[in-house]
């Protein structure tokens, strides 16, 4: 009975396995392509539009808004510069939201979704979530 429940537990093991191995992985670094046929929402927000300077003078923790702006640099690894008419925030982008095949450059304008990332002490940032191209 031992002998059994031990070949049954490899059996179930090596099928988990395989199950795991067999899925798709989601990010996989810098150079990597959404799959084909990914899709994504298009249509309206009810995420409010804010200001950088609203967004800092009165936004709270995890806060989740949309900045429109422009990216002026990038600051290393995921953190950029970004600018509104209002000011200017550090804006951490993580690689797998920039839009395959689209250069982004300083002139280009980008319209932002994410958290707010308040501190009480030192740079407050923003979270980026989405990051959709609005013009040039």
């Amino acid at each position: 009975m031992k002998r059994i429940f031990q070949a049954s537990l490899v059996t179930a093991v090596l099928a988990a396995s395989a199950f795991a191995i067999a899925q798709p992985t989601g990010y996989a670094g810098p150079s990597a392509k959404p799959s084909p046929g990914a899709g994504r929402y298009a249509g309206p927000s009810s995420v409010p539009l804010v200001t950088v300077k609203h967004l800092l003078d009165k936004g709270k923790d995890d806060q989740v808004a949309r900045l429109q702006g422009k990216l002026l640099s990038h600051k290393g690894g995921e953190d950029y510069e970004f600018a509104d008419a209002s000011g200017k925030i550090t804006v951490e982008i993580d690689a797998k939201h920039f839009p395959a095949g689209v250069t982004i450059d300083h002139n280009t304008v980008v319209e932002l979704t994410g958290e707010f990332d308040k501190e009480l002490v030192g740079e407050s940032g923003f979270e980026v979530e989405q990051l959709k191209v609005v013009g040039k």
